[in-house]
């Protein structure tokens, strides 16, 4: 869709939920044209289109994966792709007769990506999860939360969609260029456990070199350092803080109208629980907008907790287009920014079955009323 950098890029992408779809809807903001392949007992359902977001800039192919002729209309469109991707558990789509045998021996230049939370392989690749056990796993979870406190769980943005569509996209891309330079297509093994330890590598680097301490709320960057943190304000609402350099910890001590030479020095541990109360009894003492104007712009490094309709509306994310209104509705824009091939995206969520017609006609199907009349495609 649109003229990204990735225009002239097709990707067929075989339905499921979460990380997946989300990897698929960031190849289409960036220019890729992806279909969808959904299930024929799928069309009609507007509660898999309607506002999933996630399924924007996509066409959809309504296909009965469990009829033979089903199946070779995937491998066809799979002829005529650079990207198939599959979030399913391992060895279904080898039963299905879509694996990555199946679909490379009709295209051997395919990148097939495979999305799963333990890997293709390994003793826990065809148990059941979701993101919170697969960040459990590695360590990521742990460390997340305030010192005596329970694990907090950060949504599912850790593991699913960085740990896993992230690492999807760019295993994909990786291929995709060696693809071109070689004509071979291979498999993409994007595990959400892989990819979250990988995301902590800066963390391990702290740790291994005893920067670190292996429990949560005691170190740098986990509210443990009282200039590290969030603070409630007169209104019950919330400022960011992370004065991390010392320029900017004196920025922000000013900030709150505090005299450094009464504060405890932020190198003495000891003196952070005194540290921490003083700045909470500050930031008590206005309301979260009214801190935020004093702090924004500045190098106080303070910024206000904004619930996600308040950060639709913010002018910072206003003069940047962080959320416009497209289609109907305020949605994230596509990601990154390019100065030249600049994406562009309708932000329909696409409905199932809705182009198959046309897709299959675009690509030089010249079967598609038999293949609509015997079943094995549907047109919504």
């Amino acid at each position: 869709m649109g003229r990204g950098p990735l225009s002239g890029v097709r990707v067929v992408e075989l339905a499921g939920i979460g990380p997946a779809p989300f990897a698929a809807m960031l190849l289409a903001d960036l220019g890729a044209d992806v279909v969808r392949i959904d299930r024929v007992s799928a069309v009609g359902d507007a509660a898999t289109g309607g506002t999933d977001f996630t399924n924007r800039g996509k066409r959809s192919v309504a296909v009965d994966l469990k009829s033979e002729r089903g199946r070779d209309v995937v491998l066809r469109l799979a002829e005529r792709s650079d990207v198939l991707l599959e979030g399913f558990r391992p060895g279904v789509t080898e039963r299905l007769g879509i694996g990555p045998e199946d679909c490379l021996d009709r295209n051997p230049a395919l990148v097939y990506g495979r999305m799963t939370g333990w890997g293709q392989e390994g003793p826990l690749a065809r148990s059941a999860g979701h993101d919170i056990g697969y960040i459990a796993i590695t360590g990521a979870l742990h460390a997340i939360g305030r010192a005596g406190g329970p694990p907090q769980v950060p949504l599912n943005l850790l593991g699913d969609f960085a740990g896993g569509s992230m690492y999807l996209v760019t295993g994909v891309l990786a291929a995709l260029l060696e693809a071109r330079t070689s004509g071979r297509g291979q498999v993409v093994d994007a595990a959400i456990v892989d990819g979250t330890a990988h995301l902590s590598t800066f963390t391990h680097s702290f740790l291994a070199a005893g920067l670190w301490e292996d429990r949560r709320g005691v170190n740098l960057l986990d509210t443990g350092a009282p200039w590290y943190d969030v603070y409630e304000t007169a209104d019950g609402r919330h400022m960011a803080v992370g004065a991390l350099e010392p320029r900017f910890y004196a920025e922000f001590v000013r900030g709150l109208g505090l005299d450094p030479e009464d504060l405890p020095s932020r190198d003495d541990r000891a003196g952070w629980p005194d540290l921490r109360d003083r700045f909470a009894a500050a930031f008590r003492t206005r309301t979260r907008d009214e801190w935020a104007a004093i702090f924004l712009p500045g190098d106080g490094c303070v910024a206000p907790v904004l619930s996600m309709e308040e950060a639709k509306a913010h002018p910072y994310n206003a003069s940047r287009e962080v959320f416009p209104e497209i289609a109907g509705h305020r949605q994230p824009a596509p990601a990154p920014r390019f100065s030249r091939t600049v994406p562009e995206t309708d932000g329909l969520p696409v409905l199932p079955g809705g182009q198959t017609r046309a897709v299959l006609e675009d690509l030089g199907f010249t079967d598609v009323e038999d293949l609509l009349a015997d079943g094995a495609v549907a047109q919504a």
